[in-house]
């Protein structure tokens, strides 16, 4: 008999081809963000889950699912919205979709810095509110990208395809991980074995490190003080990676002269703090937002399902 899988958002069309050819899919057809209730209901009638990162899975959720249920596949690289330890404990296998999103996330995150760097949402708002009043030799001045020093905090897959697109613009790239990276994959850039030194040379300063207990709200006054004047901060990580309010206070008082953020503490309901800062250029969390890349985190997320069903751990196996 076919397997049965539980998909709780709408996917791109070739994953869901997919999917549909080979399980008998429990769509979420209207594509409504589905409560821990309604999934464990729906889950007493499937053999898998495919979920993604707006679908919580604390422990007393997971503890919640049918008995049966032992293969939890998320699609998002990020994997905080799922109790790992508490998947373990029950024996279900979780996996995520690493690789899509790391040429779309690094391309969303050179935006934001040009977008920063050069005022781009306050000069679209000048258009569209019908408020430009024609050139003039100081409007809207920001700065160039060339010869200023970027800083990336983790430099994983994304943070290292973000320094090779600014590499493009002839900045000068600077990194802190946790562990220092191959020569041939710092490609030149200087390794800072803190991040405390690192925030002390960024210009322009890019957060894409994974929400941890170390680093969550890491983005605080305290950190900002360490950084250049007027520096500019940008995150296509995680929200809960920076402390809002003391953001948007160095933004008022100019302490950062701006901030590029795709990614937001408590979304879709941010901070309201950021909705009057001219300062800012905001996106709604589009870092994976391109074709190519939703259809390989589909693909990634079903490869998951695939190899549990056939008794093989998971090609991207976290728990």
């Amino acid at each position: 008999m076919t397997k049965r899988l539980l998909i709780t958002r709408r996917l791109p069309a070739a994953a869901e081809e997919r999917a549909n050819r080979d399980y008998t899919v429990v769509q979420n057809a209207d594509d409504h963000q589905m409560s821990a209730d309604e999934i464990i209901e729906k889950a007493a009638d499937v053999d898998a889950l495919l979920i993604t990162i707006t679908d919580k899975m604390p422990a007393d959720v997971i503890n919640r699912l049918p008995e049966h249920i032992k293969i939890l596949s998320t699609f998002s690289i990020g994997y905080d919205h799922i109790d790992l330890e508490a998947s373990k404990a029950r024996g279900i296998q979780v996996g995520n979709a690493p690789h899509g999103v790391t040429v779309a996330t690094a391309e969303i995150a050179m935006l934001l810095l040009l977008g920063a760097a050069r005022r781009a949402g306050e000069g679209e708002k000048m258009i569209r509110t019908r408020s430009w009043p024609g050139w003039a030799p100081l409007q809207l001045v920001g700065q160039r990208l060339d010869g200023k020093k970027l800083g990336i905090f983790g430099f994983g897959k994304i943070g290292r395809a973000l320094a090779q697109r600014a590499r493009g613009f002839d900045m000068e790239i600077h990194y802190h991980d946790i562990v220092r990276a191959k020569p041939e994959d710092e490609k030149g850039a200087i390794y800072h074995d803190t991040l405390d030194s690192l925030l002390s040379v960024s210009q322009f300063f890019s957060i894409n490190a994974p929400s941890l207990p170390s680093t969550r709200y890491f983005f605080n006054t305290e950190a900002i003080e360490k950084m250049p004047q007027g520096a500019v901060v940008v995150n296509t990580a995680r929200g809960d990676l920076v402390k809002d309010e003391d953001l948007i206070a160095a933004l008022k008082s100019g302490r950062l002269s701006y901030a590029g953020l795709d990614v937001f503490a408590g979304e879709p309901n941010i901070n309201e703090g950021y909705y009057d800062l001219e300062n800012t250029f905001l996106f709604p969390h589009l870092g994976s937002a391109a074709i190519e890349a939703r259809n390989q985190m589909g693909f990634e997320a079903l490869d998951n399902v695939d190899a549990a069903f056939a008794g093989k751990d998971m090609p991207f196996k976290l728990a």
